[in-house]
């Protein structure tokens, strides 16, 4: 007997910038690989809970316009993160708890109204062809499913057998209004002088909009190194706070590079992420020391 096709969800409207993520593929550093995967794991993880998935399950990360997508199966599906109108077929439906979408039917997360990223999960989990353990797009390396187009589609696993748990209401972070980055000394901190480094950690800067899955940039007063020289390429690791030629920090993220020839003032601590990847162009950013 020939098996039944598997689910399939379909993109009718693949928004500014939305990916497939789960929880990355980190350790592989050393041939080159970076990690990529959610920017802000702990909404992509409660989206995840709230359908009934494993907590690093792949899901779809939106930037700033959201996306529509329909299943060809009965779905419970979770819209988290940025903060947005959902609507079923155009009918409103919950933002941030579970909902469900019928075979067919669209399901719209509308563009952010608070926050930057948003969180599409579905019950049953997006089953994309895994690279190295990962089902993530990584957007420098091109390793994983590329960025949606209108008219993708993506495989829709099982979902676990009883459905979802049931969940009354949950708290969602919000979109930083300031965003703090606790920062630890960078190993070349040193490269810097002593009135960069006080800049660093009293001046107030801005995200820039040139910010992507790779770093924050950032708008604001430049650094002045104490060195002229350049550095051979070294290794990065998220949160590394690189400072290019034209002097102003930039904040790695999932993205980045695992090696770099600018030289690194800080490293932001992992927890802070997060509120990074929430953080839309304009938002004051203060960078503390750790």
């Amino acid at each position: 007997m020939t098996p039944p096709a598997a689910s399939r969800l379909r993109v009718v409207r693949a928004g500014a910038l939305t990916t497939v993520q789960d929880a990355g593929r980190p350790g592989w550093a050393h041939l080159g690989v970076g990690r990529a995967g959610f920017l802000d794991a702990p909404a992509a993880r409660l989206a995840n809970r709230l359908v009934g998935n494993p907590p690093d399950a792949a899901v779809l990360e939106t930037t700033l316009t959201g996306c529509a997508v329909s299943p060809d199966r009965p779905v419970v599906a979770v819209v988290g993160g940025a903060g947005c109108r959902v609507t079923v077929d155009g009918r409103p439906v919950a933002w941030g708890a579970p909902v469900r979408v019928p075979a067919g039917a669209v399901l719209d997360a509308g563009p952010a109204v608070s926050g930057l990223r948003g969180y599409l999960a579905f019950a049953g989990a997006l089953e994309p062809e895994a690279v190295l353990g990962s089902r993530s797009a990584d957007l420098l390396s091109g390793l994983g499913p590329a960025p949606l187009r209108d008219g993708d589609e993506l495989p829709l696993g099982d979902p676990a057998p009883g459905g979802p748990p049931p969940a009354g209401p949950v708290p969602w972070p919000g979109a930083p209004a300031e965003l703090v980055l606790p920062a630890h000394p960078g190993p070349r901190h040193d490269w810097f002088t002593e009135a960069a480094l006080r800049t660093l950690h009293t001046a107030a800067y801005r995200v820039s909009p040139h910010s992507n899955r790779i770093g924050l940039r950032t708008e604001g007063p430049a650094l002045e190194r104490s060195r002229t020289g350049e550095l051979p390429s070294e290794g990065m690791v998220l949160g590394a706070v690189q400072v290019p030629p034209d002097g102003r920090p930039v904040v790695f993220l999932n993205d980045h590079p695992t090696t770099g020839g600018y030289p690194v003032v800080g490293i932001v601590a992992g927890r802070a992420i997060a509120a990074a990847a929430q953080a839309v162009p304009g938002t004051r950013l203060r960078f503390v020391r750790a």
